[in-house]
C-alpha cells in the first residue's frame, strides 16, 4: 500500500488489517493530534509510522511531540519526515 495516497482512516484500516489492533481511545487520540496540529494526512502518518517503530506501541505524547514538531518545521511529507528523524538519530540512516 502507498501511504501518500491514502485517507487517515484507509492507512488506519490497513494498519489493523497488518495486526496493529488500536483501542478506540488511541484512534480518538490519532485525531486529536490531527485537529490539534492541522496537521496533513501525510505527516500524521509518518509520526504514526515512527512512533510505532521507535517506541514499539503507540505513545500517544510521542506521537504528538512529534506532530509539534513536523509542525514547528514545516515537515508536511513521509519523507520530509523521515528525513528528519533519520537526521536527529532517532531512526538509523
Amino acid at each position: 500500500m502507498d501511504s501518500r495516497q491514502t485517507s487517515l482512516d484507509e492507512y488506519l484500516v490497513y494498519l489493523r488489517d497488518k495486526g496493529f489492533k488500536f483501542e478506540e481511545d488511541v484512534i480518538g487520540f490519532i485525531y486529536f493530534g490531527k485537529q490539534y496540529t492541522a496537521a496533513s494526512d501525510q505527516s500524521i502518518k509518518a509520526a504514526i509510522e515512527i512512533t510505532l517503530k521507535t517506541q514499539k506501541s503507540f505513545d500517544g505524547s510521542f506521537y504528538i511531540s512529534l506532530l509539534e514538531t513536523f509542525k514547528r518545521k514545516n515537515i508536511e511529507t513521509r519523507k520530509q519526515a523521515y528525513t528528519y528523524v533519520r537526521e536527529i538519530g532517532l531512526l538509523p540512516a
